[in-house]
């Protein structure tokens, strides 16, 4: 026997850390399958669809648990058609509070009072759609009259409208919304396409990540020199979203890519505990559906591992907290058919209607 012989002879052999992990087996597809069959064969292969797959299984458990279920809608999806999902969601009971620009709070609302939004082509000459009055986001196509301006003219009315319950105090943005939303559902030719206003009748309370960052806010401008002020505290929107997030015994953040609303959602734990000064570890669970990479600063709010470290989420858990790399357009309208096929619906939480008792609960908390 040599010495590589011997050496060989002697080396311990030990237990590969994969040995218990499921194997991998090529996997056919057929014919007449849905969407459960679908993910649950997605979960058995590499990448985002093993991801996608974790992420189907964790809203379904934050539904099952009874989180608080907070829904985080960044990007332009709204005005591509996609608030049907979000109501689809609020009309199960499957989303209890949500955080949205305000550009889609206003784009919304043009599907609710059957204003001009078209599909288009995005390959088009930008000059040329400028002369002819159109507008554009990627391959949504929106009129400035017809659209935007109709629905400028329609945010002011509802000003005047609703002045009585929009003055006098500082108002969240949850507020002036869930006066919107029920305004909307009051004057629109179709408020059943509207998420806001279904929230609003639902008690979903939406809150805005920016008080200034879009076409309301504009529009606020001019009814504020009309002689109908509405002040907005975004201050009462810190606390008040905190209030949410500390009176619920279990929180889990679905959030469509990141931005403000990401951010929005992630700093109630933060406000909670470093500002107030009240003991709380963060979120339960979270979801993220997203694009950007941490590299350079753009996935806003940081990686999940990283929100842990700023007492946003209570563990880095992979079972509780799920990153889906994936434009939301697609992954979103797989995530809310798998929930509705695989859920019972719940009854409705309806925040709103609590949140002088949530605010009482956390002003009142040392």
């Amino acid at each position: 026997m040599d010495l590589t012989e011997k050496a060989d002879s002697t080396m311990e052999i030990k237990k590969s850390l994969f040995q218990d992990a499921p194997d991998i087996n090529p996997v056919k597809l057929k014919k007449n399958m849905n969407i459960v069959d679908l993910i649950d064969v997605m979960g058995q292969l590499p990448f985002e669809a093993r991801n996608l797959h974790h992420g189907a299984k964790l809203f379904q458990h934050m539904i099952h648990a009874g989180d608080t279920i907070w829904l985080g809608i960044a990007g332009a999806g709204i005005a591509g058609g996609m608030g049907g999902m979000v109501i689809s969601l609020i009309e199960a009971g499957f989303v209890d509070v949500i955080c949205s620009t305000g550009a889609q709070v206003y784009h919304d609302l043009h599907f609710a009072f059957g204003l001009p939004v078209k599909s288009i082509n995005p390959r088009m000459n930008d000059d040329l759609l400028r002369k002819h009055g159109d507008t554009r986001i990627y391959d949504i196509g929106i009129r400035e009259k017809e659209t935007l301006e109709a629905q400028d003219e329609l945010i002011q009315q509802f000003v005047k409208d609703r002045y009585k319950q929009l003055s006098g105090a500082h108002l969240s943005s949850w507020e002036f919304i869930q006066q919107l939303g029920l305004w909307t559902a009051e004057n629109a030719k179709s408020p059943e396409k509207s998420f806001v206003a279904a929230a609003a009748q639902k008690g979903v309370p939406v809150f805005w990540d920016s008080l200034s960052n879009h076409s309301i806010a504009m529009n606020l401008t001019l009814t504020d020199r009309l002689g109908y002020p509405v002040v907005l505290s975004a201050q009462k929107d810190i606390f008040d979203s905190a209030a949410i997030v500390f009176s619920s015994p279990q929180t889990g953040f679905v959030e469509l890519g990141g931005g403000g609303p990401k951010n929005f959602i992630q700093q109630t734990s933060p406000t909670i505990h470093q500002i107030l000064g009240i003991e709380f570890n963060g979120a339960d669970r979270g979801l993220q559906i997203g694009t950007a990479i941490e590299r350079e600063g753009s996935l806003s709010g940081c990686t999940f591992g990283e929100g842990v470290t700023w007492g946003k989420y209570k563990n880095d858990s992979i079972e509780k907290l799920v990153q889906i790399w994936g434009e939301y357009s697609i992954v979103f309208p797989l995530l809310t058919a798998y929930v509705l096929e695989t859920c019972p619906r719940r009854g409705l939480k309806n925040v709103a209607g609590q949140m002088p008792n949530l605010i009482q609960k956390l002003a009142q908390a040392k």
